[in-house]
């Protein structure tokens, strides 16, 4: 078994794609094996795939990524930033919580493992 990383370079019916970096041979992985974590992957991405006799068989994202909010509701008055958080879709349709300050078009950082709010995007 050995751990490299790979680039993500797209997904269709045979699966999701990625080229090794250090190679530049390309692999195909199975939807299976990625999982949940899917609607994370975003071109170009640098992940960490292990693979065993030439067939990926796991997957490690980076903890954190980049995505535009494209839907949240407006602050209702009196809501604080520290009281509370409003529901929000991301661009890659994961539902979240943000605080009362983030609206439409913001993007933000979400941890890869549970789609939390980290922080607003510097980017």
């Amino acid at each position: 078994m050995e751990e490299r990383e790979f680039q993500f370079l797209y997904q269709d019916g045979d699966g999701f794609h990625f080229m090794n970096m250090e190679s530049y041979d390309q692999i195909a992985v199975a939807e299976g094996v990625i999982g949940d974590q899917s609607v994370y992957l975003q071109p170009e991405m640098k992940v960490r795939l292990s693979v065993h006799e030439g067939v990926a068989v796991g997957i490690v994202l980076p903890p954190r990524v980049s995505l535009e909010v494209t839907e949240t509701e407006p602050a209702t008055k009196g809501q604080t930033a520290s009281s509370s958080y409003k529901p929000a879709v991301l661009s890659n349709g994961v539902r979240t919580s943000v605080p009362p300050h983030i609206v439409p078009g913001t993007r933000i950082v979400v941890s890869t493992e549970d789609g939390s709010y980290v922080e607003r995007a510097k980017d």
